[in-house]
């Protein structure tokens, strides 16, 4: 877990992702069209990749990928950062880390 928090705050933006999910493709893709540069783990890749998404859940991210932090914190998955930018709560959390 401590891992997972080290990673979590080493930008304004942060994805944890799997290179085949599709989900987390689309959430890139939407940060990416907001202007933001996240940084992207692709869980898949790392050694430690069942502990990551073990720790993932138990911060309570419903599904381990695509997990994304704003500011340190967790967000949610795919369903909670699609129903802020619906609602239009997620631009104004994400201003701070604007390209």
């Amino acid at each position: 877990m401590d891992k997972v928090m080290r990673m979590s705050s080493e930008r304004g933006v942060v994805i944890f992702s799997k290179s085949s999910c599709c989900l987390s493709y689309a959430v890139q893709v939407l940060f990416q069209d907001l202007g933001v540069n996240p940084k992207i783990h692709e869980i898949d890749k790392d050694p430690e990749c069942r502990e990551i998404e073990k720790a993932l859940m138990r911060l309570g991210c419903p599904k381990a990928v695509p997990a994304v932090f704003i500011g340190g914190k967790l967000v949610g998955s795919t369903n909670e950062v699609m129903s802020m930018h619906l609602s239009s709560s997620l631009v104004p959390l994400v201003k701070p880390y604007l390209c």
